[in-house]
């Protein structure tokens, strides 16, 4: 495989209920604008519906790749040669490291919402970061993808 090949993509998205909370955000908006009429009342139905959604998309739609030498999760980029062991993490050790495992100098990419992920340790000296906890549904998956791109690449 190339190293510039996308060897995996995977976008977490916020669970159907959050959708129905947004919508349930807008009735209260049209809600609290209901004595000012029928135009205001459907403007606040409108208005903090979609308010709502903004929030619920940009909080609960995140990429995670590994992709050109490189795992990308949200708005972190970290080369594969900085990547040391890869720890799939099952429902109860993902809450675990998500509480009192956690060390607070880890980057974490963590939504609430996915009960499995990954945790992978940083083996460059000079990042204090000492793992990476990523939220994702196929922990196995990206676990293998990691080591495919680490064997590919030119630094291994």
């Amino acid at each position: 495989m190339q190293p510039s090949a996308t060897a995996y993509e995977e976008r977490l998205t916020a669970p159907r209920s959050w959708w129905l909370v947004s919508f349930l955000v807008g009735v209260a908006a049209a809600l609290i604008v209901l004595p000012f009429g029928p135009l205001p009342t459907l403007g606040g139905l409108v208005g903090g519906t979609a308010v709502a959604a903004v929030v619920t998309s940009s909080y609960g739609s995140v990429r995670i790749r590994v992709v050109a030498g490189s795992l990308v999760a949200g708005e972190a980029r970290i080369p594969v040669s900085a990547l040391g062991t890869a720890q799939v993490l099952g429902p109860e050790e993902a809450r675990a490291w998500r509480s009192h495992k956690a060390d607070p100098r880890a980057f974490m990419l963590l939504r609430s919402y996915v009960p499995t992920a990954l945790r992978v340790e940083i083996t460059d000296p000079a990042d204090p970061t000492p793992y990476v906890y990523v939220s994702t549904r196929e922990p196995e998956r990206l676990a293998a993808a990691l080591r495919e791109m680490r064997a590919a690449s030119p630094s291994a």
